[in-house]
C-alpha cells in the first residue's frame, strides 16, 4: 500500500487537503472530512455553511463606556480629573476649620451613644432594678451577674450586680431588655484605667455612675422617646 503524500499547500488554508494517488481525501471519505470541517466551523446555520466573510460581532467589553472623543482627550491630555480634585481641595481650604480642642471642647453626642454602664434611680431614690434578670440572660458576652433576694412585701431587689466591662460589646441589648430603664448606658466614654480590676463594676460603682450622668441619661431618653 502506498503512503500518504502531502500535496503542494496552497495560499487559502481552506484550500488545503491531502491527496491519496492523486486523489483528494474528500472524493475518497467524505464522512471523515465532514467531521473536520465540522470540528473547526464555528457558526452554521440551518441551510448549510456561513456565508463568505462572516464575521462575528465585536464582544463587547465592561469598561466600554459612552464618552466621546473630547471627554476622553480631556481625562488623558488635560487631565480633568487632577484639575477637579485641585478643586475640591481649594474649596475645602477657604472653609472655616472644624478643629475641636479636646478634651476642653467635645463634640456633639448622638442620644443613642452607648458607653459606661449604669443603674438608674427613681426621683425619690429608689432603685429601679427589679431583678428581673432579663439583661443578664440576653448579654451575649455574658458580661453580667446578678444576685437577688427577696424584700419584706413580696418584691425582689438585687443584692449584686457585676458587669464585666473587659467582656463587654455595647450592643445594648441590656439596656433595650430593662422593663423600668434601670440599666443604661451613659454618655461618658472617658473610664480608661490603669488596671484590668477597676474594670469589674459592682452594684455600688453602677449606682454612682447613674446619679452622676441622670441628667444626660434622662435627657437623651427624652430626645429619643419619639422613635421608640
Amino acid at each position: 500500500m502506498a503512503p500518504l503524500k502531502a500535496s503542494k499547500f496552497l495560499t487559502n488554508s481552506s484550500q488545503r487537503q491531502l491527496t491519496y494517488l492523486g486523489k483528494p481525501i474528500r472524493t475518497i471519505c467524505p464522512f471523515a472530512f465532514a467531521l473536520r470541517s465540522q470540528s473547526v466551523r464555528s457558526y452554521a446555520t440551518p441551510s448549510g455553511p456561513p456565508p463568505s466573510r462572516f464575521r462575528l460581532p465585536k464582544p463587547k467589553r465592561w469598561n466600554e463606556s459612552k464618552e466621546s472623543v473630547l471627554d476622553k482627550a480631556g481625562t488623558y491630555f488635560l487631565m480633568t480629573e487632577m484639575l477637579r480634585g485641585m478643586y475640591v481641595v481649594l474649596e475645602q481650604f477657604f472653609r472655616p476649620p472644624y478643629t475641636i480642642y479636646y478634651p476642653f471642647e467635645k463634640g456633639p453626642i448622638s442620644p443613642r451613644f452607648r458607653g459606661e454602664h449604669a443603674l438608674r434611680r427613681y426621683p425619690s431614690g429608689e432603685e429601679r432594678c427589679i431583678a428581673c434578670k432579663l439583661c443578664e440572660a440576653i448579654c451575649p458576652a455574658q458580661a453580667i451577674t446578678i444576685e437577688a433576694e427577696e424584700r419584706q412585701d413580696g418584691s425582689r431587689r438585687t443584692t449584686r450586680y457585676d458587669i464585666d466591662m473587659t467582656k463587654c460589646i455595647y450592643c445594648g441589648f441590656c439596656q433595650e431588655s430593662c422593663p423600668v430603664d434601670a440599666i443604661v448606658e451613659s454618655p461618658n466614654a472617658e473610664y480608661a484605667t490603669a488596671t484590668r480590676e477597676e474594670l469589674l463594676y459592682n452594684k455600688e460603682k453602677l449606682l454612682s455612675n447613674g446619679d452622676k450622668w441622670e441628667p444626660e441619661i434622662a435627657a437623651a431618653a427624652r430626645a429619643d422617646a419619639p422613635y421608640r
